[in-house]
């Protein structure tokens, strides 16, 4: 930044409240911002874990929506400043377009669920057949509900590009707002190329909270990043940081957020809302921003100490899980290549279907009695490279930009881009052989193939 604008910024903190994260150091707040941060439905976020239920198994991981929501703000500021500082004159750059871009990053996630995604992607399909509902449509209505209930004075307009901004990911169609300054939209959500600051701080701050290294440096495309004809660029010779960005993600899925204990958990936690859902009626409040700002990842504790005898099988569960009486695990393959573009998910009935009576000593599976977890890894684009989507530029002399084919840089870069693993568990510990025997068959008809880990009893190993 320029002298001038340096000393501008320490004269502005001065008077602005700060608080101290773990991840950015000192984050800096003025009083719009606090207007909505010092209201119940924002610090509903507190009560909602960032990762769901993986600190079942990685017990530092009790990080909160409210702390990356902060994080995401203070990112989405840094960005916004950089480009500013360097081509702040030829982009029409604003103040309001900083405090819009920020204010973005900080109601990003104000309409999240319980339990990490466990909520919108698991719990939901299965009480609301045929409805599509996804927490950046609930962050929307509650940004307005937000300004209404408290009275925020705030410019219409900013408002607007603030929701434009929070649903502008690979799903959305572009707005009227976005063909103006296009480049703003990409840096809270991206839904052009996937590179936005919302992942530039889940993945560090879920790697240290995990305890896992990260070796991911955003703050190197940060400080390169150039807009050309509207869009956010980065040099060519940052391809491997980018790389580095997508494979990082994919491997916190993989190890992190879709490990097979924590699956298990939620497999677990989806059947006892599943239960508790009549009568508490959890998935009424999802169309009401005024009843839905009053669910949190306390349901469970709601659920475990309610007295009320519609909730037994309900209790019994989260017991269980308590307990470490988990659903327990039996066999998984990944999907072959081949057979991705017409895979659909399997179902605890096409394991019933394949069950082998004579093996399994008589044992009849029921429905009931096995759980299933489909389970997507993949860079953000399902099949696709994600860094096809993306435009370099050689240096700042160069006034092109243009894309990279992998084979490029290198040959060791992989050459598919998703994987599908399908998971099954037993419900009951004494149908762990019936239902590895039984999926295990299921694979052989269905793929041609045996699964390389087999569980039973015998071999079960406690882990925690």
């Amino acid at each position: 930044m320029g002298a001038s604008t340096d000393v501008e910024s320490a004269r502005d903190r001065r008077v602005l409240k700060h608080v101290h994260d773990n991840v950015h150091g000192n984050i800096y707040l003025d009083p719009l911002f606090l207007k909505f941060i010092d209201t119940e439905q924002f610090q509903r976020l507190r009560d909602l874990k960032q990762i769901g239920l993986a600190h079942m198994v990685y017990p530092g991981a009790v990080h909160s929506r409210f702390e990356h929501s902060l994080g995401v703000y203070w990112l989405a500021g840094e960005a916004v400043d950089t480009i500013k500082t360097y081509q702040g004159s030829e982009l029409g750059i604003e103040r309001s377009d900083i405090q819009t871009v920020k204010l973005a990053g900080l109601l990003h996630d104000v309409g999240h669920g319980p339990f990490s995604h466990l909520f919108e992607r698991e719990f939901l399909p299965r009480v609301i057949n045929g409805v599509s509902w996804h927490h950046e449509d609930m962050s929307v209505k509650m940004v307005d509900y937000i300004v209404d209930e408290h009275n925020i004075e705030i410019d219409p307009e900013c408002l607007q590009k603030v929701k434009d901004m929070i649903i502008a990911g690979p799903d959305r169609t572009p707005t009227k707002n976005m063909k103006e300054k296009r480049f703003l939209y990409d840096i809270v959500a991206n839904g052009r190329n996937g590179i936005d600051v919302d992942k530039f701080d889940y993945i560090v701050r879920d790697s240290r909270a995990c305890g896992l290294g990260c070796n991911f440096q955003f703050e190197r495309l940060m400080e390169s990043m150039r807009v050309m004809d509207d869009e956010i660029c980065y040099r060519a010779k940052d391809y491997l940081t980018i790389h580095k960005l997508f494979a990082t993600r994919a491997d916190l899925h993989r190890t992190v957020y879709t490990h097979a204990k924590v699956k298990a958990i939620e497999l677990m936690i989806v059947d006892a809302l599943l239960k508790a859902n009549d009568h508490l009626g959890i998935s009424s409040s999802i169309h009401q921003p005024s009843e839905y700002w009053k669910l949190d990842d306390s349901i469970l504790r709601k659920i475990e100490t309610a007295p009320d005898r519609e909730l037994k099988e309900s209790r019994d569960l989260i017991l269980r899980i308590r307990r470490r009486e988990l659903y327990q695990f039996c066999n998984e393959f990944s999907v072959p290549k081949e057979s991705m573009d017409h895979f659909k998910n399997i179902t605890p009935q096409d394991i019933i279907c394949s069950q082998v009576q004579k093996r399994s000593a008589g044992v009849t599976l029921k429905e009931e009695d096995i759980a299933v977890s489909n389970v997507k890894i993949d860079l953000t684009r399902g099949t696709n490279n994600p860094l096809e989507s993306i435009k370099f530029f050689k240096d700042y002399e160069c006034d092109e930009k243009f894309p990279i084919q992998d084979d490029r840089i290198s040959h060791l870069l992989p050459a598919f881009y998703q994987d599908m693993i399908v998971r099954v568990y037993s419900k009951k510990p004494e149908l762990v052989e019936a239902v590895s025997e039984a999926f295990e068959n299921f694979q052989l008809k269905t793929f041609g193939i045996k699964a390389q880990v087999h569980a039973t009893p015998e071999k079960k190993k406690r882990r925690r």
